[in-house]
């Protein structure tokens, strides 16, 4: 058994729960470690702390799957994980789509399942639960007998653990093109080609949230990729929509996913910087009943945070200059980096240099599939705003 001794500093942050273990928390390694072997994990004292996959090539060379010390790291464990994984899912009524597994929050550090009907796309992120794939595929062919499984790991994280980029079957060949339902609409997923696994899950419940504020009113919508918010607000009463994605093909696709729902006299999108027009419109003196924001990471990196925070604050701020007094901001970020009290703050700031009141009416996390586990910050990672701008 290749066994990991941690330095005597200890991060409390391991012993308080995290399952990562950074190569520089570590004095010594025994026995076998090319990467990918179940190590047991000890303090400088010998008190075992516990047990997961290692990898000496990543900067984070241990994550902790148990820390029970009799509990077997085999096949019939990640079987048993996803199992209960699906029993909470079940009991909080995601079913039909759901995120199965969110990584360490269902605590299988860095693997991610996402069910869209009887089809489900993966993505392994590290070297120790790559090697478990076999049982992965296994357990989702035990517990749901899937129409189809799709792997997802064209995703540059990989080459960090020095895995290559890759994606296709891990079932029967299927069409990837498939139609999910949400909150009553249908939207189509392309689970080979569209984004991380073909759709965003995590604002499900952040789009339904929007209802009462977009009846009757003018929405514009920017980085709309898909066009779900948009098409969720036709859905719910709004006079106009517009969208906007610099993706041509996203524009596409949410062109696509209007029609499908018999919303595109409504739904209008455009392929166009967003950034820009947002600047450019706000000079004009456009207004809008609702704005809706839900841009991509502006970053996975502790270096570029100022980075980030200056996009976030640049796209409020132009977009409450977009509002009608009395007008609603629907703002989001997925950056995990930046953390709910940064984000507000951010929101604030913009306010402030905007000379605009703000009225909070809600502020969410992402869908309860994706569960926020206390002490893993990782997992507390998107931020879902709607306030009145006066």
């Amino acid at each position: 058994m290749t066994k990991v001794i941690l330095k005597k500093k200890i991060s409390p942050r391991i012993a308080n729960g995290h399952p990562w273990v950074f190569a520089n928390e570590v004095n010594q390694v025994d026995g076998s470690a090319s990467g990918g072997e179940i190590a047991d994990i000890f303090t400088h004292d010998n008190k075992f702390v516990g047990k997961g996959y290692i990898n000496p090539k990543s900067q984070i060379i241990a994550r902790i799957l148990t820390r029970n010390p009799k509990e077997i790291i085999n096949e019939e464990f990640f079987f048993k994980r996803i199992a209960e994984a699906w029993e909470y899912r079940k009991k909080i009524g995601y079913t039909e789509n759901c995120r199965l597994i969110f990584g360490e929050a269902d605590f299988i550090p860095a693997l991610i399942i996402d069910k869209f009907n009887e089809y489900f796309v993966v993505q392994t992120l590290a070297l120790g639960v790559d090697i478990w794939k076999p049982a992965i595929v296994n357990a989702l062919q035990k517990i749901f007998q899937p129409k189809g499984i799709y792997e997802r790991n064209d995703v540059p994280v990989r080459e960090l653990e020095g895995l290559g980029q890759q994606k296709g079957f891990l079932s029967e060949p299927f069409d990837t093109n498939i139609i999910i339902r949400e909150n009553g609409l249908q939207f189509h997923v392309d689970v080979a080609n569209g984004q991380k696994t073909g759709y965003f899950l995590d604002q499900r419940d952040n789009r339904r949230a929007i209802q009462h504020i977009v009846k009757g009113a003018d929405v514009l919508g920017a980085f709309c990729y898909t066009g779900t918010f948009e098409i969720h607000a036709a859905k719910y009463g709004a006079r106009s929509v517009l969208g906007l994605d610099i993706s041509e093909n996203a524009v596409a696709q949410a062109t696509k996913n209007a029609a499908l729902n018999n919303l595109d006299h409504i739904c209008r999108f455009e392929a166009t910087n967003a950034f820009d027009a947002l600047k450019q419109w706000s000079k004009e003196g456009r207004a809008y009943d609702v704005v809706m924001l839900d841009p991509p990471a502006f970053t996975k990196s502790r270096e570029n945070i100022q980075k980030a925070i200056t996009g976030y604050k640049e796209i409020n701020l132009r977009g409450m200059k977009l509002l009608k007094k009395g007008g609603f901001l629907v703002t989001s970020s997925c950056t995990n980096l930046v953390q709910p009290d940064l984000f507000l703050e951010i929101i604030d700031m913009a306010a402030k240099d905007a000379r605009r009141k703000l009225r909070q009416v809600t502020f969410q996390a992402q869908a309860s599939d994706h569960p926020i586990i206390r002490g893993i910050e990782n997992t507390n990672y998107l931020k879902f705003l709607i306030a009145e701008v006066l």
